[in-house]
């Protein structure tokens, strides 16, 4: 039994992709070229298409599992899982205009043009607000159709609003958040379950060590309390005594590498000697 995992072929989606995969221990030969590839693991292999045509591919079953962005999900509007959010590739869905156009929503005129690729989403939208607009649909960049006099408004995704800044357009309202997902063919979901959990836990794994250090030190038996009064962990720190001419333990935890800093310091004022910190590949719970 093998599980086929749909993953993007370009775009601001597939390095990190690539890179969850690798670190997940999921290697193979990823060339810009390739259409389909095996991984290190001899039961999982992948297949390399447009971001949004993979929630198509993974509810066909030509997929069992796939990698995309949870707006082309909601886009496709087909019957897929989402297992999990990946982390990355955040951005927003929005409505955006010329900045020497409309203000807002309100000043919107009934037959405006709307420029997107988001068809589905666009018209839902404006429907759910009760603006009947004409929408055009395009496959390439959005920002441009306004300069050309071809639409009036453009539904877009931005992660920073840099891009429709430069281009002189103004975001009038948010439709929705994004960002990546580990989708799954409901059939795939429950026939090879065992298969497409491993590759749900070892993303996830690597996604939850993203930002996380393991701290070890020696700490004097008197000092003990102390030292673990200050150290956060997942469920509590580890300790083991090491063999000395005086009573001594040896103590590790896990923590965030926002608080590194605080904790060493308070760890080391605690009592704490011999601090040593590593990183961390993955946390399995």
């Amino acid at each position: 039994m093998k599980v086929r995992i749909a993953v993007p072929n370009k775009g601001r989606l597939r390095e990190p992709t690539l890179n969850l995969l690798r670190k997940a221990g999921l290697r193979g030969e990823y060339s810009g070229r390739l259409l389909y590839s095996q991984t290190s693991n001899p039961n999982i292999e992948l297949i390399f298409a447009r971001a949004m045509d993979i929630p198509g591919f993974v509810a066909l079953g030509a997929a069992d599992l796939g990698v995309t962005g949870h707006d082309y999900v909601v886009e496709a509007g087909v019957e897929v899982l989402e297992l999990l959010d990946l982390g990355y590739g955040r951005a927003r869905i929005v409505v955006a205009a010329p900045e020497d156009s409309v203000d807002s929503l309100r000043d919107v005129k009934p037959g405006s043009v709307v420029a997107t690729k988001y068809i589905n989403i666009a018209r839902r939208f404006f429907e759910s607000i009760g603006l009947e607009v004409s929408i055009l649909r395009i496959s390439g960049a959005a920002e441009v159709t306004p300069y050309l006099g071809i639409a009036d408004l453009i539904v877009d995704v931005t992660s920073t609003g840099s891009t429709l800044a430069m281009h002189r357009l103004r975001i009038l309202t948010e439709v929705m958040d994004t960002s990546a997902r580990l989708i799954a063919n409901p059939s795939s979901f429950k026939s090879k379950r065992e298969l497409v959990e491993e590759v749900r836990l070892a993303l996830d794994s690597v996604i939850r060590a993203e930002g996380m250090k393991l701290i070890m030190m020696n700490v004097p038996d008197d000092k003990l309390s102390s030292v673990l009064a200050v150290l956060p962990a997942m469920a509590g720190p580890t300790i083991a005594e090491v063999k000395a001419e005086v009573k001594m333990w040896e103590v590790y935890t896990v923590v965030s590498e926002s608080d590194l800093y605080r904790v060493i310091n308070e760890a080391k004022k605690a009592g704490g000697r011999d601090i040593v910190v590593l990183p961390i590949e993955r946390v399995v719970l």
